[in-house]
């Protein structure tokens, strides 16, 4: 979509990249999301594998790494903006991330508790994510304003994350140990839904599904393979992704597009990059994708 002539000519600093970051690989299914809506825009993209997952941490070291991460991304790569792509940073830090950068962007990602209530008809709602995440006063205090909508069936799930992390470190050429990892992968959403009680569209059964995680889109096959095929899962990349290019157009910092002008992409990681590498070409279709690792101290 190109840019209104409402809006002022963009300043300089629309040159400048987005920054997306997560605790891990996640965040690629935000970023996919990103890509697609704003294909000229540059992006930096941090995974802080090294330190992950976040969702089983505390909320100070949560805290700490979003911090060290943003200060890097600003200092280092001039960002224009950042994508919180992760959902336990957003509910732990993205208030302390403001504080610190008050002239930055920040677009934090949540659970799609809103959209749920609107589309669900049994109006019994599944939400999916880390302990972080169910436990946060943010993510709390959201679900209580849609109480007199919906019912609310929380479920954490315990290691998917650091599940689907690590199985895309698993050689192209070890077909039984990419085997098995599916089918742990499988076994896990099947577990944890299994405690949620039943999915169906009849009255009393939970017709919908938010996918609490920006991990768990890379989970899709599996939880509707558990859920069933009537269920709706609701995932967080598009609407973020639009609320990146709200927020760029007021503040005049969306790129003009041209014809010959393609946005890049940056892949950065505090863990090893080939895992990086890996989810990029596979979940991503960016076989060619390098990613550079790099320490960063909190």
């Amino acid at each position: 979509m190109a840019l209104s002539s409402a809006f002022p000519l963009a300043s300089p600093a629309a040159r400048q990249p987005i920054g997306v970051f997560d605790s891990g690989i996640g965040g690629l299914s935000i970023l996919q999301a990103l890509r697609a809506e704003l294909p000229h825009e540059d992006f930096v993209y941090l995974a802080d594998s090294g330190h992950a997952p976040y969702g089983e941490r505390g909320d100070d070291f949560v805290i700490a790494r979003s911090l060290a991460i943003t200060d890097y991304l600003v200092r280092t790569h001039g960002i224009k903006a950042l994508v919180v792509a992760c959902n336990t940073a957003t509910a732990a830090a993205i208030v302390a991330l403001r504080e610190r950068h008050p002239t930055l962007g920040f677009i934090g990602v949540e659970p799609a508790l809103k959209p749920a209530a609107l589309l669900s008809r049994t109006k019994r709602i599944g939400v999916v994510a880390t302990r972080g995440t169910l436990a946060s006063g943010k993510f709390l205090r959201l679900r209580d304003t849609l109480a007199a909508q919906a019912d609310f069936v929380l479920q954490p799930c315990p290691g998917l994350a650091l599940a689907l992390e690590q199985s895309v470190t698993i050689a192209a050429d070890d077909p039984p140990a990419q085997q098995q990892s599916q089918q742990h992968i499988a076994h896990l959403v099947a577990h944890n839904l299994a405690e949620m009680g039943s999915f169906g569209t009849a009255d009393g059964q939970i017709d919908t599904l938010v996918l609490g995680c920006t991990h768990y889109p890379f989970a899709r096959d599996a939880f509707l393979a558990s859920a069933g095929p009537a269920v709706q899962l609701l995932e967080t990349g598009e609407p973020v992704a639009r609320q990146t290019r709200r927020l760029l157009e007021a503040a005049h910092l969306l790129r003009q597009p041209s014809p010959d002008l393609a946005g890049t992409l940056t892949l950065l990681t505090t863990g090893g990059p080939q895992a990086l590498q890996q989810a990029a070409a596979t979940w991503l279709r960016l076989p060619q994708a390098q990613a550079t690792g790099l320490d960063i101290a909190a």
